[in-house]
């Protein structure tokens, strides 16, 4: 056999390879998001995205009626900062941020700038979520998502779960951090984007 026929072969051998990968690892992410026994999820490793004003997609739209039956809308938040954390009770990860992100919102409300915080209560019932929300002192709201799909509102960025966005003035996604965070974490992003509509940006 010639050489350029056996680096055809290698090339397509590894072709073939990667293909059957991608699929592979497609299926196991596909089988994760749709489960519903509340046992598999995809969990993230704290990894920390910030995006410059002008690398900013779309705004994006997202509404529904939260695990108290309030109704919630994003559009209505503009000119806001808002903090969006995608959490469920049965994530062991979520459980632990938890005191991270009420000590948070305590810190927000204090500050004097306009930020607003809301969860996305991800694959149950809103009724166990109102209760986990009422026994860890969660007092922002928390869109209702029992049918797991609020997240494909936001840009591919919410796949691991816990996940929280900071999402800027005008809608758009501007710092994800996949995986649970710290409240010094979320202050911090939270301080960049505001300092990015005080000017720190184009827009």
């Amino acid at each position: 056999m010639s050489r350029p026929v056996r680096a055809v072969l290698a090339t397509a051998l590894v072709s073939l390879t990667l293909l059957s990968g991608c699929s592979t690892e497609s299926s196991e992410l596909a089988e994760q998001a749709s489960a519903g026994d509340n046992k598999s999820y995809i969990s993230g490793d704290g990894e920390i995205v910030r995006y410059a004003p002008e690398d900013r997609l779309e705004p994006v739209t997202l509404s529904g009626p939260t695990v108290t039956g309030d109704e919630w809308s994003l559009e209505d938040q503009r000119g806001s900062v808002v903090v969006l954390n995608k959490w469920g009770s049965w994530c062991p990860p979520c459980v632990e941020e938890t005191p991270e992100l009420v000590a948070a919102w305590e810190e927000i409300q204090s500050m004097d700038a306009p930020v607003t915080m809301v969860g996305l209560n991800f694959r149950e019932s809103p009724q166990t979520g109102a209760a986990f929300a009422a026994r860890y002192g969660m007092t922002y709201p928390s869109l209702a998502d029992e049918d797991g799909i609020l997240p494909l509102e936001l840009q591919g960025r919410a796949q691991a779960t816990p996940t929280t966005l900071v999402i800027d003035q005008e809608g758009r996604i501007a710092a994800t951090v996949a995986g649970p965070l710290t409240r010094a974490t979320l202050i911090g992003l939270v301080e960049d984007v505001l300092q990015d509509g005080d000017g720190g940006g184009d827009g």
